[in-house]
C-alpha cells in the first residue's frame, strides 16, 4: 500500500483521494499500481455503494509524471522506453475499465489542476462536479503523446468530435463553466461549497437502489455499441433482475404506503 492514495469508507461512500499535493497529484508508477489495487477490493465491497474522486492540495490530478517520463527519455532508448509502456499498459486499462465495469456509481470531485490523465479519468467517472476556478487541459500533445486512459473513447462522446479534437489537438486551458457546456462535469459550485456539495451528492447515490444503478449504468455503457434490438433485450433482462432485488420490493412498498424508500443496496 501507499500512502499517496488515501481511502476512507463511511456511510457506504468510498472517498479516494490522490495524495501528492506536491506534485499536484500527478500519477506515478507507484500510485498507479496502487489504485488498481483499491479499486479491484473496492468493486467487490458489497458495503460500499459509492465512489468518490478527489485531489489532496490544490489540484485534483495533473496527469502522469512528467519527470519520471523526462527522466526515463535521459536514461532508455526509446525501444526500451516504448517496450515499458506496452508492459504498463494493463495498469491504465484495468483501472479505467473497472471505473466503467463497476455496478456503482462514480463521483470525480475536481478542483484545481485537472490535465492529461486526469481529464480522462474525469471522463471515465460516472458524474462529475467541478470547483470554480479548475482548469482543464488535455496535455497530452504538450508533451509530444497521444491520449490514453480512455479520453480517445469518452471525449468524442461527452462532447462531439469537433470539440474532442480541438481539446486533443490544441490543449487549451478552459475553465470549469466550458467543462459544462461540453459535457465533462454535471456541475460547477464555488470553491467554499464543493466539499458540501459533493458529499450532498454522494450520500443520495449511496443510499439509492444500488442494484438499479449499476445495471442502469451498464445499460448506457452497452447502449454506445448496441443495435435497438440488443439494447430492448438487455433492458428486459435487467429490468427482471432489479425486480428480484430486496430494493425493488423496498421501493414499491414505499410507494404504496406513501413514505420515502429506504434501500439497503441488495
Amino acid at each position: 500500500m501507499t500512502d499517496k492514495i488515501l481511502v476512507d469508507i463511511s456511510d457506504n461512500i468510498a472517498w479516494i483521494t490522490f495524495n501528492r499535493p506536491e506534485a499536484r497529484n500527478a500519477l506515478d508508477l507507484e500510485m498507479r499500481e496502487a489504485f488498481v489495487g483499491i479499486l479491484a477490493d473496492l468493486e467487490q465491497d458489497d458495503a460500499v455503494r459509492c465512489l468518490v474522486l478527489r485531489g489532496a492540495g490544490k489540484s485534483f490530478l495533473a496527469g502522469g509524471d512528467v519527470k519520471t517520463m523526462y527522466e526515463a527519455t535521459q536514461s532508455m532508448t526509446a525501444e526500451e522506453r516504448y517496450k515499458q509502456r506496452l508492459h504498463s499498459m494493463h495498469v491504465t486499462d484495468y483501472r479505467i475499465q473497472t471505473l466503467r465495469r463497476m455496478p456503482k456509481p462514480v463521483l470525480a470531485s475536481v478542483h484545481g489542476a485537472c490535465a492529461g490523465g486526469g481529464l480522462s479519468l474525469v471522463g471515465a467517472c460516472d458524474l462529475a462536479i467541478a470547483a470554480e476556478g479548475t482548469k482543464f487541459t488535455f496535455a497530452f500533445s504538450k508533451i509530444g503523446v497521444s491520449p490514453d486512459g480512455g479520453s480517445s473513447f469518452f471525449l468524442p462522446r461527452l462532447m462531439g468530435m469537433k470539440k474532442a479534437f480541438e481539446l486533443a489537438f490544441l490543449s487549451d486551458l478552459f475553465d470549469a463553466d466550458t467543462a459544462q457546456e461540453i459535457g465533462l462535469v454535471n456541475w460547477v459550485v464555488p470553491q467554499d461549497k464543493l466539499v458540501e456539495e459533493t458529499e450532498k451528492i454522494a450520500k443520495r447515490l449511496a443510499s439509492a437502489a444500488t442494484k438499479a444503478l449499476g445495471n442502469t449504468k451498464a445499460l448506457l455503457n452497452a447502449s454506445l455499441t448496441n443495435t435497438i434490438e440488443q439494447q430492448m433485450t438487455l433492458e428486459t433482462r435487467s429490468l427482471a433482475e432489479c425486480m428480484m432485488s430486496e430494493d425493488h420490493v423496498e421501493g414499491v412498498t414505499a410507494f404504496v404506503e406513501k413514505r420515502k424508500a429506504v434501500f439497503k443496496g441488495r
